[in-house]
């Protein structure tokens, strides 16, 4: 979406990216359970409005990941004990 958006520049395509990414050392998909999804729907405190960051939210919560963002919302979610978070 970035990309689409012009607010992301690559000098490779977004697949070929993300291919890359996904072969770096401790990167592991996560699978989009039902749980999960129901879970981002229902998370406590004050979580981001965005269905996607709320998804990636609750994703992090089941599997006890870090996420690794610059997101205002992502971070400040964080700050308040819900999820673990790295600025970057």
């Amino acid at each position: 979406m970035l990309v689409a958006k012009g607010s992301m520049a690559l000098t490779i395509s977004p697949d070929a990216w993300f291919e890359r990414f996904c072969r770096q050392p401790g990167v592991v998909l996560a699978e989009m359970s039902p749980s999960v999804l129901v879970a981002s729907t229902i998370l406590p405190g004050m979580p981001p409005a965005d269905p996607v960051d709320r998804i990636l939210v609750a994703t992090a919560r089941e599997f006890g990941y870090t996420l690794v963002t610059r997101d205002r919302h992502l971070l400040e979610y964080g700050t308040k004990g819900h999820i673990k978070v790295i600025r970057c």
